[in-house]
């Protein structure tokens, strides 16, 4: 366990090595978490301002409108991880990427991006309609499973999304190729970046419960004002993961494909971070 906790504080240090050289990198997941809330906002105000779902009928209504929904959110999900993943290669190649060129990256493939959008809207929309079936534990375990697979199936499709001029089908075959290839089909590294940011924010959550209860005792606008600063440490360290897996997705393309890791991940077994059991 002490090992697994080990690589993946280096795989995180590496990662943050390459966003310290080039910080820019951050402003895609800052803009990508903007826009999906503008989605959000786009689907859910009108939904309950002009009561879309009163009334019969409304479960076909529903249906078609979550798929709408869940693709609109994919879509600006994975132009944004397109963008992010296309300047983090560059940057990896020692180029020194700005945001013009990610999102031009991003926007060259559009179609594919768009098609594979489609396709996650509808995967999403059946894994959760599996996993909210309340009366029934095992389809909802079953969810939970398929749903842990489709992420591990998918986990390199965006660096091929943007590597290769190929659709969206074939986009994720690749993906599955690559992962069975260098790192068999097990987990996306039993502890990786995901857990070791999954620690950090427990204790900044847990810190500042602690401070804000603690400030509310004193003042309840300084308890309001010390509650606020922790949410916002919390959606930073948010950015900052998704700008660190990005990173680190390109550069675990680059080791699948090209055999060597790239700049300042060389002395990390990249192969054992997403070995099989």
């Amino acid at each position: 366990m002490f090992e697994k906790f080990s690589r993946s504080w280096e795989l995180v240090k590496a990662s943050a090595a390459v966003l310290r050289s080039d910080k820019e990198l951050m402003l895609f997941p800052i803009i990508s978490s903007i826009a999906t809330l503008l989605v959000l906002a786009t689907f859910v105000i009108p939904a309950f301002a002009l009561r879309l779902f009163d009334g019969e009928g409304t479960r076909v209504f529903g249906m078609i409108w979550g798929f709408l929904f869940y693709f609109c959110q994919y879509a600006v999900i994975i132009f944004f991880n397109c963008a992010l993943v296309g300047a983090a290669m560059i940057r990896l190649d020692g180029g020194n990427p700005t945001l013009a060129d990610g999102f031009g990256i991003a926007k060259s493939r559009i179609g594919a991006i768009l098609g594979y959008a489609a396709i996650a809207a509808t995967v999403g929309m059946l894994l959760q309609a599996m996993k909210n079936k309340d009366n029934n534990f095992l389809v909802r375990l079953l969810g939970s499973g398929l749903g842990a697979a489709w992420t591990l199936a998918t986990f390199m499709v965006v660096p091929v999304l943007v590597s290769q001029e190929i659709g969206p089908i074939d986009a994720l075959k690749k993906s599955v190729s690559l992962l069975k290839q260098t790192w068999g089909e097990n987990a996306i590294g039993n502890i990786g970046i995901g857990a070791a940011f999954g620690v950090i924010m427990f204790v900044v959550i847990l810190i500042g419960a602690v401070l804000s209860v603690g400030a509310f005792s004193v003042s309840p606008t300084l308890g309001i004002i010390v509650a606020v600063l922790a949410i916002i440490s919390v959606l930073m360290l948010g950015v900052y993961q998704a700008a660190l897996s990005g990173i680190y997705s390109a550069a675990l393309y680059r080791y699948a494909t090209d055999g060597q890791a790239p700049a300042g991940f060389q002395g990390i077994a990249l192969q054992s971070a997403f070995r099989a059991n």
